[in-house]
């Protein structure tokens, strides 16, 4: 009998300008196969302005806030095409819609456990925020002039928004950073679900101020794609996809 043993990946260092370098990398992906991938975005676009619009006219606007911070949680997971159109595109393949929405290398366990992983924490992160706005205001604002009225206009508001940013933003990364490599590895039938997010965590420990400019820009990228009414999204979700390829090939080169 033998033992099958597992290594883990060799981890490249980058330099602090690299994402930038990705995301003009990303650009030129999308220029070479612009409709399937405009058609990706609108997709994902439409389905999170149906949900945001459903809070908005339910009386629930102040969701609408946590439902952003989810979205980078659950982003990576929805964007299995986009790292498929990426590998395609870098074998010098052209990707068309179907090869990126029906992923057959996504439909697998490693990648339903890293999905299940990241419920876990956006669930964690909705109780805390149910805790930081219960603390802050015995009322329910129900439209969106009242809580906006509310976080900028009054000490508990803005208490709440800067509680509810530091604790978001703290679990936010550590969920970027189990997977902002891990989702894009998985592609590859020789990771497992273990190996790709311990190498995730390296990947961000080992280039600590590299993946924090990278996760700002996924940030920034993300709520001008929302502030323009989920319009944005359209070209920034699919962009930040293919970047988030071009990001795993970099930092683990060896990988299949």
């Amino acid at each position: 009998m033998t033992e099958q043993t597992h290594s883990l990946p060799h981890v490249a260092t980058i330099s602090v300008t690299a994402p930038f370098k990705w995301l003009s990398g990303a650009w030129q992906d999308y220029l070479s196969a612009p409709l399937p991938f405009m058609i990706y975005g609108i997709i994902l676009s439409a389905i999170s302005a149906m949900i945001a619009w459903a809070l908005v006219f339910s009386g629930a606007f102040a969701w609408v806030f946590v439902l952003a911070g989810g979205f980078f949680l659950v982003a990576p997971i929805l964007a299995m095409g986009l790292y498929e159109g990426g590998r395609m595109l870098e074998q010098g393949q052209s990707p068309g819609l179907t090869d990126i929405v029906l992923v057959r290398e996504a439909v697998r366990l490693d990648l339903a456990y890293l999905g299940l992983a990241l419920f876990l924490i956006y669930m964690f992160w909705t109780r805390i925020a149910q805790i930081v706005y219960a603390l802050s205001t015995p009322v329910m604002h129900k439209t969106p002039a009242e809580f906006l009225t509310f976080m900028f206009t009054t000490q508990d508001g803005f208490s709440m928004a800067l509680t509810g940013t530091l604790v978001g933003g703290a679990i936010a990364f550590l969920a970027f950073s189990l997977v902002v490599i891990s989702a894009p590895m998985l592609l590859s039938a020789k990771s497992d679900v273990f190996i790709a997010t311990i190498t995730s965590v390296r990947c961000v420990t080992k280039n600590f101020l590299p993946m924090l400019v990278w996760g700002l820009l996924i940030v920034v990228l993300t709520a001008i794609g929302i502030a323009t009414v989920f319009f944005g999204l359209i070209l920034v979700y699919p962009l930040i996809g293919l970047a988030t390829w071009r990001a795993y090939r970099d930092l683990v080169p060896g990988s299949p």
